[in-house]
């Protein structure tokens, strides 16, 4: 297994590692320290075995109006060079992709709700998606994705309709960004959605109650996908 001491960067007050991160990581063992980067600062690279870095509202180029995505790019960087472990959601994949040189920009459309996605060839060979389903539900809130295509060492993992999914790094498993947040359960949904609500909705089809029920009806089914994800991740 990885080294068991992890730091969740957290970039919202209302947006912390969801219902099904947090089983999965008291279930193997993992210890982990929450920063909440918009005022803390992160700790040095030596002091931790692994970053997971969630989803937020800054894009990956706001540096100016968020002041912390500067020492967390950086911070990203070391992660990679040092061969620590990396596993990035939604925000954090986009900053991966950011860091490694991709074009991060607006998607045409929203990706807000419940969507098939599926592995590409790459990722159905990538020990993080080992025995899981090669279609699978995502669940999305974002409106920014990778706008470019991929030079050779990086690979796409997953796709969907709104995009590229998943992102790893050839030759080094232990780098993943999801631009899904299959983490979050059916509780998280909806305290997203009352925290952002005017976003969510804003330009989407979105509705509230639907998206809810959704959020229910595929909580035991994605909690075991999910887990099943992140036992793989830490034990590659």
């Amino acid at each position: 297994m990885a080294g068991n001491n992890f730091i969740i960067v957290q970039h919202m007050a209302w947006e912390g590692p969801g219902r099904h991160l947090v089983t999965a990581l008291k279930e193997n063992g993992v210890s982990y320290q929450i920063v909440e980067a918009w005022h803390e600062p992160l700790p040095p690279v030596a002091a931790f075995d692994g970053m997971i870095v969630l989803g937020g509202s800054p894009n990956v180029d706001e540096e100016e109006q968020f002041p912390y995505l500067r020492p967390l790019k950086e911070r990203i960087r070391e992660v990679i060079a040092t061969g620590r472990a990396y596993l990035g959601f939604c925000l954090g994949h986009q900053l991966l992709a950011h860091v490694l040189g991709l074009t991060v920009g607006p998607l045409p459309r929203k990706s807000v709700g419940f969507i098939e996605g599926m592995l590409t060839d790459k990722g159905m060979a990538h020990p993080v998606f080992q025995g899981l389903p090669v279609r699978f539900t995502m669940f999305k809130w974002h409106g920014q994705g990778i706008k470019s295509s991929l030079p050779p060492g990086q690979d796409i993992l997953a796709t969907s309709a709104a995009g590229v999914e998943a992102l790893g790094l050839n030759g080094n498993p232990r780098v993943v960004g999801l631009q899904f947040d299959n983490h979050a359960g059916a509780q998280d949904v909806q305290q997203w959605l009352e925290h952002d609500r005017e976003w969510a909705l804003s330009g989407t089809e979105v509705i509230p109650e639907d998206l809810i029920a959704a959020a229910k009806s595929q909580e035991e089914s994605m909690g075991l996908e999910f887990r099943r994800l992140m036992r793989n991740f830490l034990h590659i």
